[in-house]
C-alpha cells in the first residue's frame, strides 16, 4: 500500500490502517464507530504474525463523507479496499451492523478472496418485526430510536454508551461517545435505518465459506436470540462462540480473548 487512503466513487476516500504481513485479517467497525475501536485487537493480531487491516467507513473517522449510504455502496467500498490492497485468503471480521457489509460483499462480489468470515456482535439477519419475523423489533420502537439519533444524539449516547461496554472505564466510555458524535450525522441516521430495515436471511443462507459467530449473551444492542443464534441456524458453515457475561462492545471489554479467537479461526 502506498498511501493511507483508498479511492471510492465520486472522488471520495477511505482512511485505511494496514499493519504487518502474513495472512490478512480485515476488521470492520459497527455503527458510528471507526477503525480506532479495534486498536487493542489489531495490536494483538499483528503480534501473532497476521497482516491486520481496518478502515473508516464513509462518513466515519478520517474518511470523507459522500452523504449517502446503503449496503450496496458499503459492499462496493469494501471491495475497493480488498482489491486495492490485493488481499487474498482473507479473514473478514465484522462487528454489529458491519455484518451486513460483509454479507452483501459476498453477494455482490463473490467470496473468491475470502477464506473465513467472523461476525462479532452481529445485527441481523432480520431485525424489524413483520409477518415472517414476528419476534423482531417493533417498527414504532425502531422509528423512535432513529428520531432520537437524528435530533438528540447526545441523549441517546447517555442512555446507551455504558451498556455497550459495562466494565469499561469512564475515560473509555467518553472516548467511544466522542467517536459517535464525530460521525457524520447523515451517516449515523441513515446507517441506523439501513441496519434496521435490512433482511439478510436469503443472502446469509447462500454464504459458501466458513463463518464463525462470536456474541456476548448480555448484548442489549443485538440480543443473541434475535441475531447470533438465528445466523447460526441459517448460515450453512457456521460455528457459534458465546461469550458469557459479555455485552456488545466485545473488542473493548474482551480484546485479548477476541484476538485469540480470531487468530485461531484465521489459521484453521
Amino acid at each position: 500500500m502506498t498511501a493511507p487512503f483508498v479511492d471510492i466513487a465520486d472522488g471520495h476516500r477511505l482512511f485505511v490502517r494496514d499493519w504487518g504481513s502474513g495472512r490478512p485479517v480485515l476488521l470492520l467497525a459497527g455503527w458510528a464507530m471507526d477503525s480506532r475501536i479495534w486498536g487493542a485487537t489489531m495490536v494483538a493480531l499483528q503480534a501473532a504474525g497476521l497482516r491486520v487491516t481496518a478502515y473508516d467507513r464513509r462518513g466515519h473517522g478520517r474518511s470523507t463523507d459522500p452523504g449517502r449510504i446503503d449496503y450496496d455502496l458499503l459492499a462496493d467500498d469494501l471491495a475497493a479496499v480488498i482489491e486495492t490492497l490485493d488481499l487474498n485468503d482473507l479473514t473478514l471480521v465484522a462487528h454489529s451492523g458491519a455484518s451486513g457489509e460483509v454479507i452483501r460483499y459476498v453477494t455482490r462480489h463473490g467470496a473468491g478472496r475470502v477464506g473465513r468470515i467472523i461476525l462479532v456482535g452481529a445485527t441481523g439477519p432480520c431485525m424489524l418485526a413483520g409477518e415472517t419475523n414476528p419476534n423482531g423489533v417493533p417498527r414504532e420502537g425502531f422509528e423512535a430510536v432513529v428520531a432520537q439519533i437524528e435530533t438528540n444524539l447526545a441523549s441517546w449516547i447517555e442512555d446507551n454508551a455504558q451498556p455497550f461496554a459495562p466494565t469499561a472505564s469512564t475515560r473509555v466510555i467518553n472516548w467511544l461517545s466522542t467517536m459517535v458524535l464525530d460521525t457524520s450525522r447523515r451517516m449515523a441516521v441513515d446507517f441506523q435505518r439501513v441496519i434496521g430495515e435490512a433482511d439478510f436471511r436469503q443472502e446469509a443462507a447462500a454464504i459458501d465459506v466458513p463463518v464463525t459467530i462470536i456474541h456476548g449473551d448480555l448484548d442489549a444492542s443485538a440480543p443473541i436470540d434475535l441475531t447470533a443464534r438465528r445466523f447460526a441456524q441459517i448460515v450453512p458453515q457456521a460455528d457459534l462462540l458465546v461469550y458469557e457475561g459479555v455485552a456488545h462492545g466485545i473488542m473493548i471489554t474482551d480484546a485479548q480473548r477476541l484476538a485469540g479467537d480470531i487468530v485461531a479461526q484465521s489459521l484453521r
